[in-house]
């Protein structure tokens, strides 16, 4: 169980929560909802351990799997194997019996090789005592349903991509829900911020029927509605202009027809209210020319506004930030060009022997398998990392803006401000604040640390910081992840919109049938191929 009593959080001196006590049980699978920015992340974070409450206590009575959305720390040279099994603390089990085996293979002396005989067998006992076999088979199987593959695993951390080390975390987490350690059922309470990011379409059905059956407590953070749907029986939602956390012990469903019936009845009596203190206020202004009617009159207005101030608030529409891509800056048929590029990790070969020609105006759609390096490659043509082989060649006025699906453009360190100052140095200081409201960022919000902002309020900024640059080539690595609908439709009618080229990654076939490619890239092989509506099924496949 967790507990959170009294609790207020705050970013900066905006409120977020006030007041608020909460529980989550075992059995709860809860929906943590509200609008990009209205304080979700910073919520699960403080739940999790992770942050303090600005006033209240959080106390935890079971074990925790937390996932946040950016997953940065642990030790990275480590393998990814290694990192999924020291959930149950077997991952140096399985080093020393290694260890041991070989000594034993090896030793000549008799009572060396007793002794790591003895050893051996201590650490087999352990070993099967913490689930053993069935345990690394259960981790292999998990690994596999959420896209890691067995090379990907022997991969040292460092050198996974970031959506990849994610789902090493993810994998890792349930790992340790899944059969509470040595067997039995688990009372683990997950809390999972956008857990279906960088996942394909069959990992994201795995998962949701993985979630369903857990029998321990869960909060869950996401946008994917089918797995809110399929998975939650109680919702949350933190509405961001009153800082309240309203409780709904009910199933997503339930919940949206709820409050979209709520909502008709507050509208519906507003409006009658209105209709009714207008008629009282026209007759207090005809009572109130008359002197001997004006007490009157004052108790018929006062009794007209008692009758607005006693309705419920009817919902705040949510503001949507404005995205629109501006006209790209001139530049010549061919703006980028790569030859010839290859990436490989140690003896890992992600691609060999890429070629691309961007053309002015293009859309091209890069596709293939989590792993096949997709990502690395929009990292090789932004100039985030070198190439083994081959090279990227820059054509006549080429403007490069990139959008990287971990936020790595962004200086977490650094203030809001500061970040779209650097990268727009040239830009008025009152053209930066205008295009910063217009993204919704405004007041203290400013000088918050960008490390410290929501994964949609991240991308809300990465995305504002290319609009500021006017590229004329633009690489996008998962634009649409972390947002709420209303944004990614903004996203998705300024990809539409935009005249300059685009090289995208993505698993939203929505954000494809946008940007309407003419052509597809197909890793690893590298293959260029004619876009037809046959791509589209493989875009959640990829």
């Amino acid at each position: 169980m967790i507990t959170g009593s009294n609790l207020e959080l705050r970013a900066g001196s905006r409120i977020l929560l006030a007041d608020t006590t909460l529980r989550i049980q075992q059995g709860d699978r809860i929906g943590l909802v509200g609008r990009n920015g209205a304080g979700k992340t910073t919520t699960l974070k403080v739940l999790a351990g992770e942050g303090e409450p600005y006033t209240g206590e959080v106390r935890h009575g079971s074990d925790l799997g937390y996932l946040p959305q950016d997953p940065r720390e642990g030790d990275l040279s480590v393998s990814a194997k290694d990192r999924v099994l020291s959930a149950r603390g077997l991952d140096v089990l399985v080093r020393d019996m290694e260890k041991a085996q070989t000594a034993m293979s090896e030793l000549v002396d008799d009572a060396a090789r007793d002794k790591a005989i003895n050893r051996y067998g201590r650490l087999e006992e352990r070993f099967s005592s913490l689930g053993g076999y069935a345990a690394e088979s259960e981790a292999a199987r998990i690994c596999a349903n959420l896209g890691l593959a067995d090379r990907v695993l022997a991969q040292p951390m460092g050198t996974l991509s970031g959506g990849q080390r994610r789902r090493v975390e993810l994998a890792r987490i349930l790992f340790a829900a899944s059969e509470a350690g040595a067997g039995g059922k688990s009372d683990t309470i997950l809390l999972l911020d956008e857990p279906t990011n960088h996942l394909d379409a069959d990992s994201i059905t795995w998962l949701r029927g993985f979630l369903k059956a857990h029998e321990g407590g869960l909060v869950v953070i996401s946008h994917d509605v089918e797995l809110l749907g399929e998975v939650v029986n109680k919702v949350w939602f933190l509405d961001a202009t009153r800082g309240e956390l309203d409780h709904y012990n009910m199933s997503w469903q339930r919940y949206l027809d709820a409050r979209a019936t709520d909502e008709k009845r507050r509208r519906r009596e507003r409006a009658n209210a209105e209709k009714k203190a207008s008629a009282l206020h026209q007759q207090a202004a005809k009572l109130g020319a008359k002197a001997t009617k004006a007490v009157a009159a004052k108790n018929m207005a006062r009794r007209a506004d008692q009758m607005l101030a006693d309705l419920d608030d009817t919902r705040q529409a949510d503001r949507v930030a404005k995205i629109k891509f501006p006209a790209p800056a001139p530049c010549g048929k061919t703006p980028l060009t790569a030859e010839g590029l290859s990436k490989s990790y140690g003896s890992l070969e992600i691609f060999t022997g890429v070629d691309l020609a961007i053309d002015r105006g293009s859309k091209v759609v890069v596709l293939g398998l989590n792993g096949a390096g997709k990502t690395t490659l929009l990292r090789l043509l932004g100039g985030m990392e070198p190439a083994d082989t081959g090279g990227i060649v820059p054509g006549h006025g080429l403007r490069l803006g990139y959008y990287a699906q971990e936020h790595e453009t962004l200086d977490h360190d650094a203030t809001v401000w500061d970040n779209i100052r650097h990268l727009s140095p040239d830009t008025g200081a009152q053209e930066l604040r205008n295009l910063l409201g217009s993204f919704l960022f405004t007041g203290e919000q400013l000088s918050q640390p960008a490390g410290t902002l929501s994964g949609g309020e991240k991308t809300r900024l990465a995305l504002a910081s290319l609009v500021s640059s006017a590229a004329n080539v633009l690489l996008l690595d998962e634009p649409t992840n972390n947002l709420d609908p209303a944004s990614r439709e903004q996203v998705l009618d300024a990809l539409h919109s935009f005249d300059g080229a685009v090289v995208l990654v993505t698993h939203d076939p929505g954000a494809v049938e946008a940007l309407e490619p003419e052509r597809v890239i197909l890793l690893p092989d590298g293959t260029e191929d004619h876009w037809s509506a046959e791509y589209l099924d493989l875009v959640q496949l990829a």
